[in-house]
């Protein structure tokens, strides 16, 4: 007999400040995640996760391979338990770029294809919310982007069929997140808290009471370079 493992939507390896900051101020095309936001991120940069997904495997093997970076180890298993299972991605339009208003207001914004190379680390399905129409853009590795224009349940919804059985992972940026747990269509969230104070940026959490919401903490674990915080749903 088998059981059918019902799919989630969730937020995985999401990097906040001390202070509650999920990125720094001011994102233009030298601060993709704002002024100081990479940080944040420090914690991940260290991970064979990170080499692998952004085609650093070369340079991983003339440093001993995944071995070399032992000594991050827990939060290398944790950013790749974040990756599992992920069916379909759902990120609004500051995480695919800095580029504003519509995509054929200048040749940038027609040509912008992400913040990545031609082969993004996504390798799925990836809706983008927009206020601005724009057709799918295929890339390499399996990653399709789709701009969604009309809110968060349509991408939901668009994100839930291509996944199959598979999760949702809503990839933020913090704006995006914080649009979901209002909706309340997040299940779980885990959250990589980075020894770092940012004292101004965009606050995931501000005005919202996530016990009300319904969530829980469900497990807290100490990596070498952030503080890992599991909260599920119910």
């Amino acid at each position: 007999m088998h059981l059918t493992t019902m799919s989630k939507v969730k937020v995985g390896a999401f990097s906040i400040s001390l202070d509650g900051f999920g990125a720094g101020p001011r994102q233009d095309i030298n601060n993709p995640l704002g002024v100081r936001g990479l940080e944040l991120h420090n914690w991940f940069f260290e991970t064979a996760v990170f080499k692998k997904i952004h085609g650093q495997a070369a340079d991983m093997e003339k440093t001993g391979g995944t071995e070399g970076f032992d000594f991050h180890k827990n939060d290398n298993d944790i950013a790749a338990q974040a990756f599992e299972n992920v069916g379909a991605w759902i990120l609004g339009r500051n995480m695919f770029g800095p580029v504003r208003g519509s995509w054929d207001a200048s040749p940038e914004n027609a040509e912008w294809k992400g913040w990545w190379d031609d082969n993004p680390p996504y390798h799925t399905p990836v809706f983008v919310l927009t206020h601005h129409a724009r057709a799918p853009l295929a890339m390499e590795g399996g990653t399709t982007f789709y701009f969604v224009t009309d809110g968060v349940h349509s991408a939901l919804q668009k994100a839930k069929a291509a996944s199959g059985n598979k999760d949702v992972r809503i990839g933020g940026g913090v704006s995006t997140i914080r649009q979901f747990l209002a909706a309340g269509l997040i299940d779980e969230m885990h959250l990589a808290m980075s020894p770092v104070l940012l004292g101004e940026g965009e606050h995931l959490f501000h005005g919202m009471n996530l016990h009300d919401l319904g969530f829980t903490s469900v497990r807290t674990v100490a990596g070498e370079g952030a503080t890992h915080v599991f909260l599920k749903k119910g």
